[in-house]
C-alpha cells in the first residue's frame, strides 16, 4: 500500500495529499462524479471539521455553506454525539430489528419522533438513507392500495427536477433526466413541471404561477386516470434542482388536488427536515398535511447514516390493522447505533433552540445579507427560505427574473464560479448557473456576515474570470 504521510490529520495521522489522491483515484467510486476527470485533477482531501468549517490536507481552512451535504445541521466536532456512539458500541454495536426484535434507542428514537412529527404521526420506519427511505414509500404506498382493493392505483407523480434519491426507484421519483438515461427508471411513475417562476412563470404574479404550476398535478391526474394515481410527492422546497423555493400559493392547492382525489401525499423532507427552513419540518411552513413523510441527513446531522419514513395513520392502520407482514426492510432498520446518535443529536436541536433560530433570528438575517447580493452585476433575484439560499448567475439582469438573459449551456460558468469559491474558501454548490448554499444551523450572525462576504468576493473574482474569457462585458 502507498504511504499517506505529511500533512496532519485530526486524528493526528500524517497525510500525504499526492499519496492520497493517487489511492483515491486507484480504487474509489465516487457518487455523481466523472472519474477520468477526477484523476486529472485529483481530489480535495478533507481531514478535519470544526463548527462551521472544514480543514483540507492541504491546511486550507474552508467555510462550509453546504453542512456537508444538506446535513450537518449541528455543525462539526460535537463531542457528546460521538461519545453517544461510542457508549453504544460498547453497549450493543448492533443487533437487527427482524423476528420480533427491538432494541432500546431505536425505541427511544421512534418514540421522540412521534412526538416532534405532525399530530397524525405515531409510526416510524428506519432505513439508513432518504433514497432507501423513498424506496420504503414506494413500496408501503402500493401495499396500501392493495389492501384497499384498488390494485391498479399503483402510479406515483413526482416533479422534473425533484431529487428523491439515486436508487433505481427513488431516481425514478425524481426528475433528474441524465439519472433517467442511466437505468433510473421504473413503471408506475409519471412527472409534472416543478413550480420555478423565473423558468414558467412569464406574465403571472408568483401567486398567480403557484396555482397555475399546482394545477398541473391535477392534469396529470385526469390523463392518467384517478383510479390509477396511488401518490404524489414531493420536497417542500427543491434541495438538489436548485433551492427552487415554491409559490405561497402552491402547497396548499396541491393539498387541495390530492384531498380531492384521495391520492397519498408525501413529503420528502430528507433536506428540509429538522429545522432547515426554520420549522421542524417544511411541511409545517407550507401548510400541508402529508401522510408519508420522508427523513435522513439532519436525523443525525450526518454524523452517522440514518434515514425513514414517518408514517402518518391513515398509511399506518391500514398497514398494521389489515396488512400482516409488511415484506420490506433493511439489516440496519433501527440501527442502535445510528439511533443514539440521533436521539443526542435531536437534543442538541431542542436544547439550543436551533429551529426557533432560523425561523425568528438568523434564518430572516441570512435572507437580507444573502438577498443583498443582488447589487453583483452577476446575481438575478436571490432568495432564500431558512437555512437554504438561491441565487442566478446571468449575463443581463432584467427587472423580472424570466427576462435575464442567460449563460450559454456550454459556458459552463456555475462551475467557474464554484471554483474561485472554493478558492476563497466557501463551499458553495453550483445547480447549472444558479449558485446554493445551506449552511449549518449553528452559523452565526457575524460568521454569515463573513460567508456573503467571501461570496461576494467570490463573484468578483468570477465576473473577472468571464471578462478574461470573454463571457461578460
Amino acid at each position: 500500500m502507498a504511504a499517506i504521510s505529511d500533512t496532519k490529520s485530526a486524528a493526528g495521522q500524517d497525510v500525504d495529499t499526492a499519496a492520497v489522491r493517487k489511492l483515491d483515484s486507484a480504487h474509489f467510486i465516487h457518487p455523481f462524479t466523472d472519474h477520468a476527470a477526477l484523476a486529472d485533477k485529483g481530489a480535495r482531501v478533507m481531514v478535519r471539521g470544526e463548527g462551521v468549517y472544514l480543514w483540507d490536507s492541504d491546511g486550507n481552512k474552508i467555510m462550509d455553506g453546504m453542512s456537508g451535504l444538506w446535513c450537518v445541521n449541528v455543525g462539526y466536532g460535537r463531542t457528546s454525539i460521538s461519545q453517544a456512539v461510542y457508549r453504544q458500541m460498547e453497549t450493543l454495536p448492533f443487533y437487527n430489528s427482524f423476528f420480533n426484535t427491538t432494541n432500546l434507542p431505536a425505541v427511544q428514537l421512534a418514540t421522540l419522533l412521534a412526538d416532534l412529527a405532525p399530530p397524525s404521526f405515531k409510526h416510524v420506519f428506519f432505513t439508513s438513507s432518504g433514497s432507501e427511505a423513498n424506496d420504503t414509500n414506494v413500496r408501503m404506498v402500493r401495499r396500501y392500495w392493495d389492501l384497499l382493493g384498488y390494485k391498479d392505483r399503483h402510479t406515483i407523480i413526482g416533479r422534473i427536477n425533484g431529487y428523491h434519491g439515486s436508487t433505481v426507484a427513488g431516481a425514478a421519483l425524481g426528475g433528474m433526466s441524465g439519472m433517467h438515461a442511466q437505468g433510473g427508471m421504473i413503471p408506475g411513475v409519471a412527472h409534472i413541471g416543478q413550480p420555478n417562476y423565473a423558468e414558467s412563470g412569464r406574465g403571472m404574479t408568483e401567486a398567480e404561477f403557484g396555482i397555475v404550476a399546482a394545477g398541473w398535478l391535477e392534469e396529470k391526474i385526469l390523463e392518467l386516470g384517478p383510479e390509477k394515481v396511488a401518490a404524489f410527492i414531493g420536497e417542500p422546497v427543491q434541495g438538489a434542482g436548485g433551492v427552487i423555493i415554491p409559490p405561497s400559493t402552491y402547497w396548499p392547492e396541491i393539498q387541495r388536488i390530492c384531498d380531492k382525489y384521495e391520492i397519498l401525499l408525501i413529503a420528502d423532507e430528507v433536506i428540509t427536515g429538522f429545522g432547515r427552513l426554520g420549522a421542524m419540518f417544511g411541511s409545517e411552513l407550507m401548510q400541508i398535511k402529508p401522510d408519508l413523510i420522508t427523513f435522513a441527513k439532519g436525523v443525525t446531522s450526518g454524523y452517522v447514516p440514518l434515514g425513514g419514513v414517518l408514517v402518518g395513520s391513515r398509511v399506518a392502520s391500514v398497514l398494521i390493522d389489515k396488512g400482516g407482514d409488511f415484506n420490506h426492510g433493511f439489516t440496519y432498520s433501527g440501527h442502535p447505533v445510528s439511533c443514539a446518535a440521533a436521539l443526542e443529536n435531536l437534543r442538541i436541536i431542542q436544547d439550543e433552540k436551533l429551529v426557533s433560530a432560523v425561523a425568528v433570528d438568523t434564518g430572516p438575517y441570512l435572507r437580507q445579507a444573502f438577498c443583498a447580493l443582488a447589487s453583483h452585476p452577476l446575481v438575478s433575484h436571490p432568495d432564500a427560505c431558512g437555512f437554504v439560499a438561491g441565487l442566478n448567475l446571468v449575463k443581463k439582469k432584467a427587472d423580472a427574473v424570466y427576462d435575464c438573459e442567460p449563460f450559454g449551456s456550454d459556458d459552463g460558468v456555475g462551475m467557474i464560479c464554484r471554483g474561485h469559491m472554493f478558492n476563497n474558501g466557501i463551499i458553495m454548490r453550483a445547480v447549472g448557473d444558479r449558485m446554493i448554499i445551506a449552511p449549518p444551523l449553528v452559523m452565526t450572525k457575524v460568521q454569515i456576515d463573513e460567508m456573503v462576504g467571501r461570496i461576494r468576493d467570490a463573484l468578483d473574482a468570477t465576473l473577472a474570470d468571464l471578462r478574461q474569457r470573454g463571457l461578460f462585458k
